[in-house]
């Protein structure tokens, strides 16, 4: 009986696992790399849920549409552990977001940096290639 109830935890936790590797992409699975983008904009959400954060911008296009961008940054535990939390960048900030645009050609994109109205630059995490200085064009 003891033999069987170990199996059946086994399995389970197994296939709980597969369920969630499955789940959770790649960057080369959603963005592209050959598509790096800069947007300037406004802070409006942030959801720091697992296993990425999101944050959401307001962009103001040069004809003056403005349009709402989701950006991908690392998950909750690794940004607070680089000391980036949501008293550091608050609603309403004005930033910048160095990152990569989504394969798919929607408002999408993963975030590599913010960079701050100070000059001040932090590394967003995840799954975006690069260090923390700006792409090479």
């Amino acid at each position: 009986m003891r033999a069987k109830f170990a199996v059946a935890v086994a399995c389970a936790a197994l296939l709980l696992s597969v369920g969630q590797a499955r789940a959770h992409h790649a960057f080369a699975a959603e963005f592209d790399v050959n598509k790096p983008l800069t947007l300037k904009g406004s802070l409006v959400k942030w959801e720091m849920v697992n296993p990425h954060s999101w944050f959401h911008i307001t962009v103001k296009e040069p004809d003056g549409k403005v349009s709402e961008w989701l950006v991908e940054g690392g998950s909750p535990n690794q940004l607070i552990r680089m000391g980036v939390t949501k008293n550091t960048v608050p609603i309403g900030t004005e930033l910048t977001i160095e990152g990569y645009r989504a394969k798919d050609g929607t408002l999408k994109a993963v975030g590599r940096n913010f960079v701050l109205a100070d000059g001040s630059r932090l590394f967003l995490g995840g799954s975006a290639p690069g260090g923390t200085g700006p792409e090479k064009k």
